[in-house]
């Protein structure tokens, strides 16, 4: 099943060769990162801790709604957009 994922920060592109937008494979949310990290190496450090854990401050939307915290055995559907955004804090 073919989802989109929108990757919105340069720090996340730098792993998909800046692409702004990956297709993945998968029936969940976890299934579609689990493909996207078999797909790009190295962006498995930015989304997951050590025990395998999504990084609190990862935020996962589907087709532009919020899904925090993330259920990563939460369905998609074929066409689905997966979007990636980091919550960041500053001022």
């Amino acid at each position: 099943m073919a989802i989109k994922i929108n990757l919105f920060y340069p720090h996340l592109q730098q792993f998909t060769n800046y692409q702004e937008q990956v297709e993945v494979n998968g029936s969940t949310i976890g299934e579609c990162l689990s493909d996207l990290v078999k797909r790009y190496p190295g962006i498995d450090k930015v989304l997951f801790d050590e025990s395998g854990k999504l990084i609190n401050y990862v935020y996962v939307l589907i087709n532009g709604k919020s899904h925090y915290p993330t259920n990563l055995s939460q369905p998609v559907i074929d066409g689905d957009e997966l979007s990636i955004a980091l919550l960041l804090a500053g001022g």
